[in-house]
């Protein structure tokens, strides 16, 4: 048992960001083709493993090595992608929780098995992990703060789990 005053709190802040129209884009043929097509009509590049890109539309997020994230607006993008690839909805599938604060790090890191204390995960990096059995996707938005992308159905008791964790340090 932990006596009052004996703990060390982790200082984050753990919430819930409303529901947005979240889409998966895969790439599965002509990646380069895609690429070029993408940079034209977005205005920026496709982002390379473990990064994000956006504009004030849209933001990827690239998680596996031909799979983003799309955050946002995907107008424009289905004939972009033509038969080399696909976009589908999954945004009534995932839950995006913020963990803002200065222990955001440290929570990862129970129940983690990725180093998320690597300065080298920084704004504009992401990855793809396992918490407490949850398959989790991380997304850092800035140094004091990061998102993880739950699924629905694990959401809850993840959050649960995260909110003990900070009590207990």
């Amino acid at each position: 048992m932990i006596l009052p005053g004996n703990a060390i709190v982790i200082d984050v802040t753990i919430s819930t960001l409303p529901a947005a129209p979240l889409h998966a884009l895969e790439i599965w043929s002509n990646a380069q083709a895609v690429a070029k097509r993408f940079q034209k009509a977005a205005g920026f590049g496709l982002p390379p493993m473990g990064q994000s890109a956006g504009n004030a539309a849209a933001r990827l997020i690239r998680f596996e090595p031909t799979v983003w994230l799309v955050e946002g607006d995907v107008t424009g993008l289905e004939p972009v992608l033509g038969d080399d690839g696909a976009l589908t909805a999954i945004g009534g599938g995932i839950v995006r929780v913020v963990l803002s604060g200065s222990g955001w790090r440290r929570l990862l890191m129970e129940g983690g098995v990725f180093d998320a204390e690597n300065p080298a995960f920084g704004p504009g990096c992401s990855a793809a992990t396992i918490i407490d059995h949850v398959n989790v996707r991380l997304h850092v938005t800035d140094e004091t703060q990061c998102i993880a992308y739950v699924p629905s159905s694990f959401a809850h008791d993840l959050i649960e789990f995260w909110k003990a964790a900070t009590r207990l340090g």
